[in-house]
């Protein structure tokens, strides 16, 4: 028999919700400061001081920033153990080739499938020029892509190179022409050789060793051997998205994102199986928060059995526990309806609809980073295979903020083209807005052209 799983449980019918869900938000946020206590030992051991997780990413970056690529291999070798040197930040092409060469078949199509997958949806979705001409004017807005970025890859406990396809690949979609990818300088990150090959496979020849606060602060600022990137994309640890929040003003960056989470809205019709899984699947990258909604209290009762027969099922059963009595939350609604409005209270980076008519619950939903329908659609596919990027907002900033796409990578431009006519029919709008603002220098930059064509 396995041993049962504490989950907590809040009937929102006799209790109030909100402070579960705060408590949970504010633990997983970049507020939060969720941090291993060996990486709290870690901070002490290297900066002499117990010092909060964002004054250590104020430190590491101003470090970079004014000492370089000295203060960046450092940290490399302060923070990750690493004896990277500036000869081997970067990964040689010829490493990058063994390892494509070496790599299982098997894995390079499926490599090559999920990028056609995610390369398809991308260009599909991709904005396009738009202008409207009228006889005497044009207006317009023009995309152009970025001309370089960066991708951050995580490589701690585990090798992503899903992470790979899923941010390199829509940045090649937008016409990125030039794309670094840096990973922390470990058995799961840059060395590992299933990234490398994959890097390869996409056309990357520029994957660096180096991870956390460290790398984004060297592709923000740009040190010997690193040329400054225009933005930053890619998930990482708190560090990561601290860092990304700081170097904010100096590059742009995708979103500040924190430990997944998902969301999943089920009644009777769900198969409690499934949606333990579908719990497990996000609390195994612990911390991860996994809270399913239902107005079913039977349903409840089946799910939490089910949880432990799956949890059996996996390798990192001890760590997905952890995670879902520390994060784990089912929630009781009185209906489908209020169920609904929870999960948009909640705002989730995944929300799997696993109801009768799950089209129609969809229907229901204004905030989700992704949202998975019916019963045969696992959040599993949208992080590996489906096309939509997995990198998305966390934290409840679905509420204002979009998940990663290759539009993320496109910058608009305005276009304006104005006749004679055209530019005297708005003149005297023009300069009463101009006199009321008091800036003359405006309505005179119109008034000497109109005083030129009657000449």
């Amino acid at each position: 028999m396995s041993n049962p799983v504490s989950i907590k449980r809040i009937d929102c019918r006799h209790e109030d919700s909100r402070a579960a869900i705060e408590a949970i938000r504010r633990q997983l946020s970049p507020r939060g400061e969720v941090v291993s206590p060996r990486g709290r030992q870690l901070t002490i051991d290297v900066f002499g001081e117990p010092l909060s997780p964002r004054q250590v990413v104020e430190r590491i970056c101003a470090d970079v920033e004014s000492r370089g690529i000295d203060a960046l291999l450092e940290y490399c070798r302060k923070l990750d153990r690493s004896d990277v040197d500036l000869q081997t930040l970067r990964v040689s092409e010829e490493e990058l080739k063994r390892s494509h060469a070496a790599a299982s078949p098997d894995y390079l199509k499926a490599i090559r499938r999920i990028r056609e997958n995610v390369l398809h949806f991308q260009k599909a979705i991709l904005h396009q020029d738009v202008f409207l001409s009228e006889s005497d004017h044009e207006l317009g807005l023009i995309y152009r892509p970025l001309a370089r970025v960066g991708c951050c890859i995580p490589g701690g406990a585990a090798a992503y190179p899903s992470t790979l396809l899923m941010t390199v690949v829509p940045a090649q979609a937008a016409g990125v022409k030039e794309i670094a990818v840096v990973a922390p300088p470990t058995p799961f990150g840059a060395n590992n050789p299933d990234v490398q090959a994959a890097c390869w496979e996409l056309g990357v020849t520029e994957l660096y060793r180096m991870g956390g606060a460290q790398a984004v602060a060297a592709l923000a600022y740009g040190v010997e051997g690193v040329k400054p990137v225009n933005k930053i994309v890619g998930p990482g640890s708190l560090f990561v998205a601290l860092a990304k929040q700081l170097v904010s003003e100096r590059v742009g960056i995708d979103m500040i994102a924190g430990p997944t989470e998902v969301v999943v809205i089920a009644d009777d019709s769900a198969n409690p199986d499934y949606v333990a899984a579908d719990l497990i699947s996000q609390a195994e990258h612990s911390p991860g928060a996994s809270i399913l909604i239902t107005w079913s209290e039977s349903f409840a009762d089946k799910a939490i059995e089910a949880v432990p027969r799956q949890l059996a099922r996996i390798d990192r059963s001890d760590l997905a526990k952890e995670s879902l009595e520390t994060y784990g939350t089912i929630f009781i609604t009185a209906s489908e309806e209020e169920a609904c409005k929870l999960s948009d209270e909640i705002a989730p980076e995944h929300l799997a609809i696993e109801t009768a008519d799950s089209k129609r619950t969809m229907t229901k939903i204004k905030n989700a980073g992704a949202i998975f329908v019916g019963h045969h659609t696992p959040v599993a596919v949208g992080d590996y295979v489906a096309g939509p990027s997995h990198t998305l907002p966390t934290g409840g900033t679905a509420r204002f903020a979009s998940g990663l796409s290759a539009n993320d990578f496109l910058k608009r431009t305005s276009v304006i083209q104005y006749t004679p006519e055209k530019l005297r029919e708005v003149a005297d709008d023009l300069r009463l807005i101009a006199q009321k603002e008091g800036l003359t220098g405006h309505s005179h930059s119109v008034d000497i052209r109109l005083e030129e064509e009657t000449k």
